[in-house]
């Protein structure tokens, strides 16, 4: 294993339109990734997503920088850095969501790069991707599976 990136291809029936706002939207993305999401979906803004109950100490309440907002084309942000920190391509994960019309529904190609790039020592790079991996294997067909309840509710 190289540990490189996170890639994954799922359609999703639904337009970019549609798919782009439920991938930026904090009101969106609190329905099929974390339990709470702070963010204005524009480049270059700050905000935290959270797992947990934040009033816990268990809560991982983690800093998300937005990168690229080009709706409906793509949506990026970096995240997995240490608080008050900027978040650069030494010291975060970069996250992609690529929107490609396909017949009536969309293509999302995800990735997440940068693993190497953090400089963690082997285990916990290898630890880190697994758990990045079961991660977004567990989140991304909850996203398919809101997008069809989102798109069927009258």
């Amino acid at each position: 294993m190289e540990y490189g990136s996170i890639e994954r291809e799922i359609h999703i029936e639904a337009t970019p339109e549609v798919v782009y706002e439920v991938i930026s939207k904090p009101e969106h993305l609190r329905e099929w990734w974390p339990d709470e999401a702070e963010l204005e979906p524009v480049p270059g803004a700050t905000g935290v997503i959270s797992f947990g109950d934040r009033t816990t100490p268990e809560a991982n309440v983690v800093p998300l920088t937005v990168i690229e907002a080009d709706p409906p084309r793509r949506f990026s942000f970096r995240w997995v850095y240490d608080e008050g920190e900027a978040a650069t391509s030494a010291n975060s994960l970069l996250v992609t969501f690529e929107l490609v019309p396909s017949g009536a529904g969309t293509l999302l190609r995800f990735t997440e790069a940068g693993f190497r790039e953090k400089g963690w020592e082997a285990a916990v790079l290898e630890e880190q991707y697994r758990e990045h991996v079961t991660g977004w294997d567990y989140f991304l067909p909850r996203l398919v599976t809101y997008v069809a309840r989102l798109v069927s509710t009258p």
